[in-house]
């Protein structure tokens, strides 16, 4: 039976958080009323003509320097020909033969394995505008109206193009999650999926494993989620295993994918880059991309979220807090000073990560409207690290904290949750539950061990979860040898 492999390269589109156009001066706003951020340039009005967007520009260059690209001297403007309603131009300003970024890389991990995605080339082209088709299918097949928004004609639009270099569903979503980190730290997006400013075209096959030949590829166009990317790309591999192991044929077409069916269904026959009839733009000047220029970009990367990662696993976080922390925002920021100020990183993270999140979604308020600071947690991992509070305790402390009850010595006292450390009075207690269970005190006494946590548990519950547990593990093994 034949093994198969999958071959998959995705074009990322994203939008760039410019305040006007590509090439024109038209704002850009996400739920603007229809057709109300339109001008005569992407409106297509004869002797209208394009200026391009400076800072759309320096945004193209900040994600393929950080995709470690090569950044061109030279490129070019070109007209992808093509005849679709949302475009008023009948042609698309991209770039072909001379893209902006080349050559670069994405390293993505899956379960703890590591893959490097090549990055073809990142490129500028403008959006299209928003058709909306009235029907029971919500596609132009069926379609009884179409209704046109050109407010998103012109937007400047990053296409990141990869290699052929995933190889399953898990690590093209891990890919769009990283693309996703990244393009959000440059600042050159909001990369929200679900309003459209960022969305993938997954290019499919796959061929027998040992071989080399790459098989007819499909695309699935317009993907808008990670969990829709990942669930694309499973069922189309399926599609085509079963069609090729039933002696069939791969054809080379656009598909689109039904969200509500998790399945893809045919579009149109796949176009060619011969099919757009691209040529040079004679209305634009070509762009020349200088060394002080690629200084200037270069100048200005922030921390990626990989080098993040791995610094906060250097501090001492395990690496999925680490990951965790780089997608949290102002808490990123809250384990750093804590931190920075003496604080354990493994116990600050997993607060954050954990009770901290859980707080702030269930209270649906920010962690700046709370009572927590850097000095809070030093303040709490001290306690923790001295024994002053339990584990336990001193979550029931953070949550506190976070309600705006005070800080954390004075939540504790208040609450009466201080650790007993005074050893005398946790050697009475000790005693008064060993002498209930004298059997548990044989039982370790002949070399079973499994009682101890019993009678741990037990100290505990008399104390109110206050006695200090290494103490009393060690009182109760102690009193077992004696």
């Amino acid at each position: 039976m034949t093994e198969w492999e999958a071959v998959i390269g995705l074009e990322t589109h994203v939008e760039l958080q410019t305040k006007s156009k590509m090439f024109c001066g038209c704002p850009v706003d996400f739920g603007d009323e229809p057709n109300t951020a339109v001008c005569p340039v992407c409106l297509a009005m004869p002797g209208a003509l394009p200026v391009p967007n400076e800072q759309a520009i320096e945004g193209i260059l900040s994600i393929g320097d950080a995709l470690d690209c090569t950044l061109t001297e030279r490129s070019l403007f070109y007209r992808k020909n093509y005849f679709y309603p949302d475009l008023p131009k009948n042609y698309q300003i991209s770039q072909y033969t001379f893209p902006l970024c080349v050559d670069g890389r994405l390293d993505v991990d899956v379960d703890g394995e590591p893959t490097t995605v090549g990055i073809t080339r990142v490129h500028m082209e403008e959006d299209t505008g928003k058709s909306t088709h009235l029907g029971e299918s919500g596609r132009i097949h069926g379609a009884e109206n179409t209704l046109l928004d050109f407010n998103r004609a012109g937007v400047p639009l990053v296409e990141v193009v990869s290699e052929p270099d995933i190889r399953s569903p898990e690590q093209a979503r891990a890919y769009g999650v990283e693309l996703q980190r990244i393009v959000r730290v440059l600042g050159v997006s909001d990369a929200r999926l679900e309003e459209g400013s960022m969305r993938f075209d997954a290019n499919i096959s796959v061929r027998p494993v040992g071989t080399t030949e790459l098989g007819t590829r499909t695309e699935v166009k317009n993907v808008n989620s990670l969990r829709s990317l990942q669930r694309t790309i499973a069922y189309e591999i399926e599609r085509q295993i079963e069609i090729l192991e039933a002696g069939g044929s791969i054809h080379q077409e656009t598909r689109h994918w039904d969200e509500a069916k998790g399945v893809t269904r045919s579009g149109r026959t796949k176009e060619e880059s011969e099919d757009y009839r691209y040529f040079q733009d004679p209305d634009l000047l070509p762009l020349s991309i200088d060394d002080a220029w690629r200084a200037r970009v270069a100048a200005r990367r922030p921390e990626l979220p990989a080098g993040k990662r791995d610094r906060y696993a250097g501090l001492g976080a395990d690496r999925r807090t680490a990951e965790l922390l780089v997608d949290a925002g102002d808490l990123a920021g809250l384990f750093e000073d804590a931190v920075a100020e003496g604080a354990d990183p493994r116990n600050v993270g997993i607060w954050l990560t954990g009770e901290v999140v859980r707080y702030l979604r269930s209270e649906s308020v920010d962690v700046a409207e709370t009572g927590l600071t850097a000095a809070s947690l030093v303040e709490l991992a001290a306690m923790v690290g001295d024994a002053d509070l339990s584990a336990t305790a001193a979550k029931d402390v953070l949550a506190a904290v976070l309600a705006g009850e005070g800080e954390p010595r004075d939540v504790a006292e208040a609450r009466d949750l201080l650790q007993i450390s005074d050893a005398s009075a946790i050697e009475a207690e000790v005693a008064a539950v060993l002498d209930q269970h004298p059997e548990a005190l044989e039982k370790i006494r002949s070399g079973d061990a499994k009682p101890i946590g019993f009678l741990v548990g037990q100290v505990m519950r008399a104390t109110g979860g206050r006695a200090d547990p290494r103490m009393v593990q060690d009182l109760i093994r102690r009193t077992a040898s004696g």
